[in-house]
């Protein structure tokens, strides 16, 4: 359900005033599903697709460790990027049901950038 997911959240994400920059941004680190920019703000977005609510909420699913890693992740994309002045934010959309009859969630801001990284 992950490339199902990433396309119903650009779709989802589009209608909702973003503009999307980039799936699947790689790099060492990791990966990030969808870069995108909703107004004057660069959104990191992660996309979290479950079937049923079995072992919790999709968005449940993005751990600490997790958090961290795309942290990681974005700060690279940002250094690459000459981007470090831009606004940034963690956004995580979340898909729950079968394909075709997902509900969706967005949560802007989802989680902070720990304030120890150095750029």
């Amino acid at each position: 359900m992950g490339k199902y997911g990433e396309n119903v959240a650009v779709s989802f994400l589009k209608k909702h005033g973003y503009k999307i920059l980039c799936k699947n941004y790689k790099n060492k680190l990791g990966e990030i599903d969808i870069i995108a920019r909703d107004k004057d703000t660069l959104c990191f977005v992660e996309v979290k697709t479950r079937r049923t609510d079995r072992f919790g909420a999709p968005q449940e699913a993005i751990s600490y460790s997790k958090q961290k890693k795309i942290s990681q992740v974005a700060l690279i994309f940002l250094k690459e990027n000459h981007l470090l002045d831009q606004k940034a934010r963690f956004d995580v959309v979340s898909l729950m049901g079968a394909p075709g009859e997902s509900r969706l969630e967005l949560f802007k801001n989802a989680f902070q950038l720990e304030q120890n990284y150095a750029y």
